[in-house]
């Protein structure tokens, strides 16, 4: 929706890109693994066990700590030998709970970044995940006055950018959506019809690793360094 002076619409992703997220669940998934302490499988192996059933897991549960407490108590149980017992239960329930627990690590350049792009363009966070948590993280983020709207979705695929396109009566070709994840941020986007800004985390969920899709004329697809780099593209 551009303005008379340029201004255009940025959707922003939260997780990874706004803030430290995977980092938590990757430390919780390693002290699963050593936990289990498995006799035949390679951590690598246990490891490849968890994605399969994190995926599974997904589809039943959706996203969130809910989802991830799940998929290690069902991993587990695929792999240990003996029972599950309730202290086993609780005590594998832990791994993914102590995650709530973290305050909201702002990356560095955020702050800056978005109050510089919220003066010149129309800016809404698109973050997907558990509605609860999500908002949760916004509100101790301190960021939320930055942004037109808050949209959590429970999943980013191409219609899901078609309906917000719809609701907030978007323009494709001035409207770009920014994020860390080829799978959800960028691909579904430029199938939409969107712009996409690429901004890579080295911590990014193996689940949301995806080849960048190419951004057919007239889209664009950038590639930068830093969340901080979009002050010079915008």
């Amino acid at each position: 929706m551009p303005g008379e002076n340029g201004a255009q619409t940025l959707l922003i992703d939260a997780d990874d890109t706004l803030w430290e997220n995977n980092i938590y669940f990757e430390r919780a998934i390693g002290r699963f693994i050593s936990f289990l302490n498995h006799r035949e499988y390679t951590p690598e192996q246990v490891r490849e066990v968890l994605n399969d059933v994190e995926r599974e897991s997904i589809l039943k549960h959706g996203y969130g700590l809910h989802s991830f407490a799940h998929s290690l108590v069902d991993t587990f149980e695929k792999l240990s030998a003996g029972p599950i017992t309730p202290e086993l239960h609780e005590r594998i329930h832990s791994f993914a709970h102590q995650i709530a627990e973290h305050p909201v690590e702002i990356l560095a350049g955020v702050p800056e970044t978005l109050a510089y792009l919220a003066d010149r363009h129309h800016v809404i966070l698109m973050t997907k995940g558990n509605a609860v948590e999500q908002a949760g993280k916004v509100e101790r983020s301190g960021l939320k006055e930055y942004f037109a709207a808050i949209e959590i979705v429970p999943e980013k695929e191409e219609k899901t950018y078609r309906e917000a396109m719809a609701k907030y009566a978007l323009r494709p070709d001035c409207t770009w959506m920014i994020g860390n994840s080829p799978k959800s941020d960028i691909n579904p986007a430029l199938a939409a019809g969107l712009h996409a800004v690429f901004v890579p985390h080295g911590n990014t969920w193996i689940l949301e690793h995806e080849e960048l899709a190419s951004a057919p004329a007239p889209q664009q697809l950038l590639v930068v360094e830093r969340f901080a780099d979009l002050r010079t593209r915008f």
